[in-house]
């Protein structure tokens, strides 16, 4: 009962944080005239992030390194799968030149280091590390560069409202807090059920903890839509896949090496990761070029159902 308990707090804290994150974001995308898709990519993407690094650094520390490498790759899968698949049930989403000029090739850039590190001797060491988080580094620096010189007038309504920065960095704050909060007590109560089935650290990771960690891109993404900022949905999700791999393993492996237990993480899983990633481009362009619909979304869940599956 407690666990279950758990996990219904958990959900109305994520709810709560969604919506007090997607206002900040809004209010700062106003106030420094960055598009939306940008503030997604970057200050939305990383606050939903946070329990990705928390669970990570965590469990790599604790001696459970399939647990730390199963979160992020379930998550990123949850995020294309599951996320974004909810989320076209909600609406389409047209998709700007920015996706496939830089978004999604910086997706698949990190998707392929990630797997080009762990391939070649099963696990991720320092340096690769360092060098994960330099990568992200760098792409933030253009991202908010490139966000701000393009000017962004067209990318707002009427109804977006730019709050003073009192208001503004309180309700990042608090929305912040409540997605990690209620993350942290939806992967207790879930973990602690899941574990009573006695499933693997891999299975755990793969399919709770990285569901339970990727419910804070859920309710944020389902916010944005339900308010109509659609680019700050499809930008936090994109946002977060990066900022899982290079910033959340990146750091990770800088503090302890995470060596792969499992080889199923690395000859399959990863390998869902970056079909999933991959197949965004094309449902992209195919029939409607540059849109995301409800049969992309169809198409999507029923990839990441099929993977949960093959998993279990």
């Amino acid at each position: 009962m407690l666990n279950f308990s758990f996990v219904v707090f958990g959900l109305i804290l994520l709810i709560a944080g969604g919506n007090y994150l997607l206002k900040s974001s809004v209010s700062l995308s106003l106030k420094l005239n960055i598009s939306k898709l940008v503030i997604g990519m970057t200050v939305v993407s990383f606050a939903t992030s946070a329990p990705e690094l928390l669970v990570s650094v965590n469990a790599a520390i604790s001696g459970i390194p399939d647990l730390s490498l199963g979160n992020v790759v379930g998550s990123n899968i949850a995020n294309l799968g599951l996320v974004l698949g909810v989320t076209l049930l909600l609406g389409s989403i047209d998709v700007k030149s920015s996706f496939y000029k830089i978004d999604w090739p910086m997706l698949m850039i990190a998707t392929l280091t990630f797997y080009g590190f762990v391939v070649f001797d099963y696990q991720l060491d320092a340096t690769e590390g360092l060098l994960m988080f330099s990568g992200l580094i760098l792409f933030l620096i253009y991202l908010l560069s490139s966000g701000k010189d393009e000017g962004v007038v067209d990318d707002f309504s009427e109804d977006d409202e730019a709050l003073n920065w009192g208001r503004t960095f309180l309700y990042l704050i608090i929305g912040g807090v409540g997605l990690w909060g209620g993350s942290e007590l939806l992967v207790i109560g879930s973990k602690a059920l899941a574990v009573d089935f006695g499933v693997s650290d891999r299975v755990i990771g793969i399919t709770v903890v990285s569901v339970g960690t990727s419910i804070p891109e859920l309710a944020a993404s389902i916010m944005a839509m339900l308010k109509k900022e659609k680019a700050i949905s499809i930008g936090n999700l994109i946002g977060s896949n990066i900022f899982n791999l290079f910033a959340v393993l990146g750091i990770t492996s800088m503090i302890t090496p995470i060596p792969v237990g499992d080889p199923n993480l690395i000859d399959s899983d990863a390998l869902y990761m970056i079909g999933i990633s991959a197949l965004l481009l094309v449902l992209v362009f195919i029939p409607r070029k540059m849109s995301l619909g409800l049969r992309d979304g169809l198409i999507l869940l029923s990839i990441y159902i099929y993977f949960i599956y093959q998993v279990l």
